[in-house]
């Protein structure tokens, strides 16, 4: 059976981003590739990736300045088995209607943050990604 892991965010230009892209490492590196999906989006998606994410991220070898955020369905959200939120206010998507587990990360923005404190976010959301794919593993 697939576990379907849904990262949102209101912009999908940040936060979402990151934990996406360290949930697909995640995945390559436990060889999941069957058994995990992961899906990203934002409610109200900007036009791309911040660019300070961008960096920060290549700065631990994901690249991220191909993606682009996107809006995620309602539908989407109803078939994920997690629901993550980065921490943004996601009021446009109502958990009452998710089928999954909802769960908040409360991390701070990283747009417009120095890069110290965009490297701090990316760190937190890299081990908060691990402990979730730890979890599942048990």
């Amino acid at each position: 059976m697939t576990v379907t892991l849904a990262f949102v965010c209101v912009q999908n230009a940040g936060r979402s981003q990151m934990a996406t892209a360290f949930a697909e490492r995640e995945v390559a590196a436990r060889g999941l590739a069957d058994d995990i999906e992961i899906l990203t989006g934002g409610t109200r998606p900007a036009e791309h990736v911040h660019p300070e994410v961008v960096e920060t991220m290549r700065d631990v070898g994901i690249d991220l300045g191909d993606r682009e955020p996107r809006e995620v369905t309602v539908e989407e959200i109803q078939r994920a088995d997690y629901v993550v939120t980065m921490g943004c206010s996601a009021d446009d998507v109502c958990p009452a209607g998710w089928a999954g587990e909802n769960r908040d990360w409360d991390l701070t923005d990283p747009d417009g943050k120095s890069p110290e404190a965009v490297a701090e976010i990316r760190d937190d959301i890299e081990a908060r990604v691990a402990a979730l794919f730890d979890e599942l593993a048990q």
